[in-house]
């Protein structure tokens, strides 16, 4: 009889921690684009990409903040697709963080944030089937 679909397995559970996980913190990040309770966010623009834009760096992190939250939501609505958009999503914030001295330390833990987005997006093949069709189904005895 297969128990990794049962809520106390440990695969199970780590899925669960991932998924609500990595739906709060991109909401989290996003709504604080906006709010700076955190962090004034702006100063993790890159100069070099910040003077490539076309408006300034601020109405860049308020864009970035509402692509984060519609990620955040992604992730708890899709999280087969989600993951793998988050997972990008710190990638792309770890090139920019690698052009500004003095934030090596933040793209490291974005690393490894990336990698927890990687291992969600691994477990939601198996706790979030694509179909309803796809889902497993319970052993009959």
């Amino acid at each position: 009889m297969d128990t990794t679909h049962d809520a106390g397995h440990p695969s199970r559970q780590a899925y669960s921690i991932l998924h609500v996980a990595f739906t709060i913190a991109p909401i989290a990040a996003g709504l604080d684009k906006f709010l700076h309770l955190l962090v004034n966010w702006d100063q993790y623009l890159s100069p070099t990409l910040a003077k490539l834009l076309p408006f300034d760096g601020h109405t860049f992190m308020l864009i970035v903040g509402v692509i984060e939250i519609v990620a955040g939501l992604l992730v708890w609505f899709r999280p087969r697709i989600g993951a793998w958009v988050v997972a990008a999503w710190l990638w792309g914030i770890i090139v920019d963080l690698l052009l500004v001295p003095g934030y090596f330390d933040v793209a490291l833990r974005d690393f490894g944030l990336s990698l927890g987005a990687m291992a969600l997006a691994r477990l939601a093949e198996v706790y979030a089937p694509a179909t309803a069709a796809a889902a497993p189904q319970p052993a009959r005895a």
